[in-house]
């Protein structure tokens, strides 16, 4: 099982960038899925996160500016990040609580992709 996250660049101040999360493998299910992001310097924080019903829940920081989204028939989640500020500077992380084909259910992390946001 494999977490896949894509879709990270250089945008401007007030711009906007979606990112994305594959999920691949051997996968029964997927509970919950979740956006981290780790700034420098900073511990990795927790952007928001949704339930495989569509339930959201966000960051202080990030609310009315970001949505998450996910498509489970494809196994996909996305975090649509608008009005961007300098402060969004991170590496984004997907996260997933994922059930295996054959028994077991672990958390499952992507390899990050950086946004920068920057003038």
């Amino acid at each position: 099982v494999q977490l896949q996250a894509s879709g990270g660049g250089l945008v401007q101040p007030g711009g906007s960038l979606r990112l994305s999360c594959a999920a691949s493998g051997s996968i029964f299910s997927i509970n919950v899925m979740a956006w981290y992001r780790q700034a420098p310097g900073k511990q990795r924080e927790l952007v928001g996160a949704i339930t495989s019903g569509g339930s959201t829940n966000y960051a202080d920081s990030v609310k009315g500016r970001f949505t998450i989204s996910r498509d489970n028939a494809k196994n996909m989640m996305y975090l649509q990040m608008d009005s961007l500020a300098p402060e969004d500077t991170a590496v984004y992380y997907c996260n997933a609580y994922i059930f295996r084909v054959v028994a077991g259910r672990s958390y499952y992390w992507g390899q990050g992709t950086l946004v920068t946001v920057s003038s």
